[in-house]
């Protein structure tokens, strides 16, 4: 069930989860095994067969290293991979016991060019933003570690589309090479510029990794909720394709009774989903007569801090509330 903004409060009011939809969380039924198996049957055999078209065209691109031909294929790449996201959705409604709640995603346009900036809790996240945005913007593209690219299948299928991989450095390595968060800055605007060629949505997790509560106490962030945002990726983007964004778009994920492992998320034993989206003005980076590149990066890394500041309060906000509106199509 999909739910947004509601014109009767007091005509559809709902109540959080009862102790019965709390237990079953902890202790899946048969039913929840049999979901889960069939959810999962289907996302193997939707990957395979999308991949497999998928593969066809990166080779013909491969082959083909025209800049003419490039960005035909780039749209019949990102067309293949909507169709996965699409396909996916026919697993995601097994789970009808999901109440989304879903705030913001008017006034969105597939031939605009979007940076998109999301809390990361769980592999869910992926997920959740991919049905949600699907058709809504172009399709998403994320950073990832390049650990990922030898994920069976799902590599080669994120190195097709032209998904960047980023090596992770510790603050320790980079001290000892700097040359090493040079090379990861250029990897980002090489991948920006390839995004040029068709509208994309450059989707980024400014946190670098997943929330855990140990990784909140060893940077010491600053956040109830969340952890310190990095910007070279971002900043990446800005300076390779600033003039094209129409906007940041901030999208905060909540899962109120709990963060979900992907395979509850397959079962369908994820009570509620709240998503709150904004489209936030940028910032311009274009280095000025007084103002130098390292200037600009600073202010960019002020302007996210308070952006984050404001998710943060949000996100404490959404968990403190258990009141949702009407059922809408996501």
């Amino acid at each position: 069930m999909i739910r947004g903004e509601c014109p009767d409060q007091a005509a559809c009011r709902t109540t959080r989860p009862n102790l019965e939809d709390t237990m079953n969380r902890g202790r899946p039924t048969l039913s929840n095994w049999a979901t889960g198996g069939v959810a999962f049957l289907l996302l193997v055999a939707n990957t395979l067969a999308c991949c497999t078209v998928l593969f066809l065209l990166a080779l013909v691109k491969l082959l083909v290293p025209l800049a003419r031909v490039r960005a035909p294929l780039d749209r019949a790449l990102n067309a293949v991979a909507t169709c996965w996201v699409t396909g996916n959705g026919i697993w995601m409604r097994l789970a009808r016991r999901t109440e989304w709640d879903i705030q913001g995603i008017a006034d969105l346009d597939t031939s605009r060019w979007y940076i998109v900036a999301c809390n990361h809790q769980s592999w869910v996240d992926i997920f959740v933003l991919q049905r949600l945005l699907n058709r809504r913007v172009p399709l998403l593209k994320f950073f990832l570690k390049r650990e990922l690219l030898y994920v069976p299948v799902m590599g080669l299928a994120w190195w097709a589309l032209d998904f960047p991989f980023m090596r992770r450095h510790s603050k320790r390595a980079l001290r000892v090479d700097p040359k090493r968060g040079i090379d990861d800055a250029e990897t980002s605007r090489r991948a920006c510029a390839k995004f040029s060629r068709v509208p994309t949505s450059v989707m980024n997790f400014v946190e670098g990794t997943r929330i855990t509560s140990r990784k909140q106490a060893a940077q010491a962030s600053p956040y109830r909720h969340l952890l310190k945002p990095k910007t070279g990726a971002l900043v990446a983007s800005l300076e390779t394709l600033g003039d094209k964004f129409t906007a940041m778009l901030d999208v905060t994920i909540v899962y109120p009774d709990g963060v979900p492992t992907f395979w509850e998320f397959l079962c369908g034993r994820v009570p509620r989903i709240v998503v709150r989206y904004r489209q936030v003005e940028i910032p311009s980076v274009a280095p000025g007569e007084h103002r130098s590149a390292a200037q600009v990066r600073a202010s960019l890394a002020g302007w996210l801090s308070r952006v984050w500041a404001e998710k943060d309060a949000q996100i404490e906000s959404l968990l403190a509330s258990a009141s949702f509106g009407p059922a809408c199509s996501p």
